[in-house]
């Protein structure tokens, strides 16, 4: 019989079995065991039988298939230990060392798994499974140290000491839960040989009005018996209930197969098997898409990708009956194991996988199809991913929170876990200061003017300070604006962000009482052309003009004293008007600007800021020969000399309107 976590013998040891079924007593039994798919069962016969065995390489294969059991149970740290085994005694088959690297990284041993992985595809370079060991353990240390904004929880108050797993909301309120357990209530007294667990039974809990989830109790026999049942799916209306079952036979080998039941008041119809293959192979994990139109399920039927695949079977209406399987394709399914479907009431596609980059064991997959009809599928990533087995994912319709299992717990069976991805929050916090003098500007007028064209205001209070909600996936420009002072503005934007964050900023306007100096206008000597860094400078002033588009300016140049008077005052108007002409080439109106050089005339009055840069330099000093020609060395007069060859604007006025 199969279990509902669906347990299969690996394809590569069938060969080597049939040498070792002619072997007599406990090896023989433990081969039949294993080849029944009954792994917790078999460990304890492998070990068993490892004493009656002299031969070093079957022994070296026993501790193998030890392993083996493990694995294939879901338990990764005595798996390991026993590859390691099995590696010492020159176990000669290269799967040995993927399986010994999967088993670490599971351990979250990752820089060992890598080193196994790479040992692994140096052995088999043609199977992708080595390379994608190595990303895996890169990709897992990133998740963890860059988790999403999930929130997840075990859900104590219905979880059991065994197996709990692939929850299913069952009514509309989502108050009411579905889920597969292997507790004591389950109906029937056999315990299952891959597990030692009872065969599961699928069981109902249901939440009061504190939140509180009441005693899970197993559904009615119309749908629960004596095998094993789990992994159900409801339709959007809750009025039907698609779910797994796997018989048990001594005579030959049984599969899984899928029944549906319809909901009569609070009760159940007996369950009627979906004929879509042969009794004997697994046909399991139904997930029923919204409009019931399409069924998607796991097996291991031929022609598959290998492992277990995931395969869907459609129909034209909700009445007929469901056409033949057909297998999603290496877009989603791998040479791996790919299991537990959902579909999301939006109609994204979810699964698990263990042969895809992730983190350990199996990870939670999500697949949409592009406008070309592909599947795009990406990783969930952690938290709801681990390096342990995580699957079995249902949501609410209209909120992204719901339910998940994974055995990542310290006893290491199978738990519910909530989950739920908390809004986006984001805020900005901005102050606004003088950009001349640092100070802190208050009473100005903040706009936040956002992609999705919303517009709103506020002022700055008396500690110059502001405060903004912000909306997701939104551009957001940031303009203050105050009487006497140049607008100014900021930019933010909460795109591709999927995390909450609140924002800093610092907005600087400039007062237009006194000239301002625009910084890094760079010419050669003697000349007055622009040079290329001048203009990146300028291009900031053309963004100031059109921010502020009622005022008119005068560009002022001025020289060092160094030169006749004369020859200053005509380079210095030479250089204004270079850069009158370079705003105009960038389509600033001609009338809004004039040119005027003050050769030497006007030398530097050393501000706050410059003083804080230079020293040597007093804040209110004027830099005239006086002071310049007093300074101790050549290098600290050329300073003075540097400071006092700028240009500067000052606005003429502020009602300008253009004549277009």
């Amino acid at each position: 019989m199969e279990k509902l976590k669906i347990f299969l013998l690996p394809l590569f040891l069938l060969g080597a079995f049939s040498v070792c079924n002619a072997q007599k007593g406990k090896l023989l039994k433990a081969d039949q065991i294993f080849n029944a798919g009954e792994f917790f069962d078999a460990a304890d016969k492998y070990k068993d039988a490892y004493n009656d065995v002299s031969d070093k390489t079957k022994k070296a294969e026993i501790l193998f298939r030890i392993g083996e059991c493990y694995r294939l149970t879901s338990n990764p740290a005595k798996a390991e230990i026993w590859y390691a085994k099995a590696i010492n005694k020159n176990y000669s088959n290269p799967l040995v060392y993927l399986y010994f690297a999967q088993a670490k990284l599971m351990n979250q041993k990752y820089d060992e798994a890598k080193e196994q992985f790479m040992k692994y595809k140096t052995l088999v370079p043609d199977d992708p499974r080595g390379g994608d060991g190595v990303l895996s353990c890169e990709f897992a240390q990133k998740m963890i140290n860059n988790p999403t904004g999930y929130l997840v929880e075990n859900v104590k108050a219905i979880n059991s000491k065994v197996s709990d797993y692939s929850p299913a909301f069952a009514r509309d309120d989502y108050n009411e839960l579905y889920f597969t357990s292997s507790r004591d209530e389950a109906t029937g007294n056999n315990n299952h040989g891959a597990t030692g667990q009872n065969f599961a039974d699928i069981f109902v809990t249901r939440k009061d009005k504190k939140g509180k989830w009441s005693m899970p109790v197993p559904l009615t026999p119309n749908i629960n018996t004596e095998a094993e049942e789990g992994t159900p799916s409801l339709t959007k209306n809750f009025s039907t209930m698609y779910y797994s079952t796997c018989n048990e036979s001594k005579k030959r080998i049984m599969g899984c197969q899928i029944f549906s039941s319809t909901r009569e008041n609070d009760d159940w119809t007996k369950g009627k098997p979906i004929e879509l293959g042969d009794d004997s192979i697994v046909i399991a994990h139904p997930a029923i898409s919204p409009d019931e139109l399409t069924l998607y399920f796991v097996s291991d039927m031929p022609k598959g990708s290998g492992g277990k695949d995931i395969w869907m079977c459609t129909r034209a209406s909700v009445s007929d009956k469901w056409g033949k399987p057909v297998n999603l394709g290496d877009q989603i399914n791998t040479p791996d194991d790919e299991e537990f479907p959902y579909v999301h009431p939006d109609g994204t596609l979810y699964f698990s996988s263990n042969g895809r980059v992730g983190m350990g064991g199996l990870d939670i997959y999500k697949a949409k199809k592009d406008q070309d009809g592909n599947w795009k599928v990406e990783n969930m990533g952690s938290p709801i991913n681990s390096s342990a087995d995580d699957f079995g994912i249902t949501f609410q319709a209209d909120e992204e929170r719901g339910y998940f299992s994974s055995n990542r717990g310290a006893h290491g069976d199978d738990d519910i876990y909530s989950f739920v991805l908390p809004p986006l929050r984001f805020n900005i916090l901005g102050v606004v200061k003088d950009e001349k003098t640092d100070s802190i500007v208050p009473n100005a007028t903040v706009k936040s003017i956002g992609s999705d064209g919303i517009t709103v205001d506020t002022k700055t209070d008396k500690t110059g300070t502001f405060r903004f909600n912000l909306k997701p996936a939104t551009d957001y420009v940031f303009i203050v604006s105050k009487t006497g002072f140049l607008n100014g503005k900021e930019r933010e934007t909460t795109k591709g962000l999927d995390k909450s964050k609140d924002f800093k900023t610092t907005i600087l306007i400039s007062s237009i009482a006194k000239p301002i100096e625009l910084p890094n206008i760079f010419y050669d000597f003697a000349k007055w052309d622009l040079r290329p860094e001048s203009m990146v400078a300028l291009d900031k002033l053309v963004e100031t003009l059109n921010d502020n588009p009622n005022i008119t300016i005068e560009l002022m140049s001025h020289t060092d004293s160094r030169g006749t008077d004369e020859d200053n005052l005509i380079l210095s108007q030479k250089r204004a008007q270079s850069v009158v002409d370079y705003l105009i080439s960038k389509g600033i109106a001609p009338d809004r600007l004039s040119a005027k050089g003050y050769g030497e005339s006007q030398p530097m009055v050393v501000d706050k800021r410059t003083a804080a840069q230079y020293i040597f330099l007093p804040e209110g000093t004027l830099l005239d020969d006086k002071f310049v020609d007093k300074l101790p060395s050549s290098d600290l007069k050329e300073i003075a000399y540097q400071i006092n060859r700028r240009t500067e604007f000052r606005v003429l006025s502020t009602n300008y309107k253009s004549k277009k």
